[in-house]
């Protein structure tokens, strides 16, 4: 197994309670059944209350209870898009269980999130120009020993990997954000709908982002399929997309969630570059790195869009609440560059082991 090496404590079995959660997600009427027989969710709640108290509360943060609580807000957002698969697989998407299994799930996990980061400073600040700062700093960083290892160091084994890990959010690509576009409509309305709609290919799936990554598996021998590689993705990484799900399902969360987005779309050509070097050094086709190059040439014009034309406004429509912004772009990139640290290491460790697709 190529992910953490640890053993789950041995009160818990965390692949049964996943596999458990797996079965009630297609139990019909499931709120009625757990209602009158409360031992068909004790697996899940036994594993749950473990991996809480073992990933947020035990000094020793237990990678393995992370990547099970992550699993399974997975498994429970997902329900929010359509995947085009069997119909009954939605049965449970309204559960008033699943939402309040989630929503426990959260509290702790997101309490444990904020805690590193130090919101009275943040408070403090002018927005306007911390917006400004950061998106200069984040515009062109300075390289990282985890780009210096993808540039000069990755194998083309190791690309296939790091493809396959990606393809999780790549395949899917600026679907959360369409959950943030619906009501009055406005100037930041249009921009965010605008963004969508190149992510999107103006309708048009030949030009959709999602079909630039999928190229890019096919041409390496990967299955192109949603979710195909789900078993190789570090929590580290689910935990960036339930935090997503999280901001964009709770309209409370807008500022947050935008200040995230407007870092997301700052830093991406700076990242997609380091793909691509490691592709063109690699000697890999064009169709290999084509999603990189596409998105090189779109983000940094959306990232010029989020700030100015977003962010900004935002910041002068909520006065009292922009500080929010920086938030969601403090905590994005917190989580962005753990989550990158883990796929570097976790391609590290395939090199090593002589791991392979």
């Amino acid at each position: 197994m190529l992910l953490e090496q640890i053993t789950a404590p041995a009160q818990v079995d965390y692949l049964d309670a996943e596999n458990q959660l797996n079965r009630l997600l297609t139990l019909a009427n499931l709120d009625d059944r757990v209602k009158a027989d409360p031992a068909l969710v004790e697996t899940v709640e036994t594993a749950v209350a473990i991996a809480l108290t073992s990933a947020y509360r035990d000094s020793n943060s237990d990678p393995v209870a992370h990547r099970f609580l992550q699993r399974l807000l997975y498994r429970i957002n997902r329900l929010k898009l359509f995947w085009y698969d069997d119909l009954q697989h939605y049965i449970n998407e309204g559960s008033y269980y699943l939402a309040d299994l989630r929503d426990r799930i959260e509290s702790v996990w997101q309490e444990w999130e904020i805690a590193q980061i130090d919101r009275q400073t943040l408070k403090q600040e002018e927005v306007s120009q911390g917006l400004q700062q950061r998106v200069n700093r984040d515009l062109n960083p300075p390289p990282t020993a985890e780009s210096i290892f993808l540039e000069n160091n990755l194998s083309l084994q190791g690309y296939r990997l790091l493809l396959a890990i990606a393809s999780l959010d790549g395949l899917v690509e600026a679907s959360r954000l369409s959950r943030i576009l619906g009501g009055a409509a406005n100037d930041v309305q249009a921009m965010l709908t605008r963004i969508l709609m190149e992510e999107y290919g103006g309708g048009r799936l030949a030009r959709k982002h999602s079909t630039f990554f999928a190229q890019m598996m096919l041409e390496l021998g990967l299955n192109p399929q949603p979710e195909a590689y789900f078993d190789l993705v570090p929590w580290e990484v689910l935990a960036s997309i339930n935090h997503n799900f999280l901001l964009t399902e709770r309209k409370r969360f807008f500022l947050r969630y935008n200040g995230g987005l407007t870092y997301f779309e700052v830093i991406g050509p700076a990242v997609y570059r380091t793909y691509m070097r490691a592709a063109q050094r690699l000697g890999l086709s064009a169709e290999a790195m084509g999603y990189w190059e596409l998105h090189i040439r779109e983000d940094e014009r959306h990232g010029r869009w989020m700030l100015d034309e977003v962010a900004l406004p935002l910041a002068q429509q909520y006065p009292q609440n922009a500080w929010e912004l920086l938030l969601g772009y403090d905590q994005e990139k917190q989580m962005a560059e753990r989550a990158g640290r883990a796929i570097v290491q976790m391609l590290k460790q395939s090199e090593s082991s002589g791991f392979r697709l």
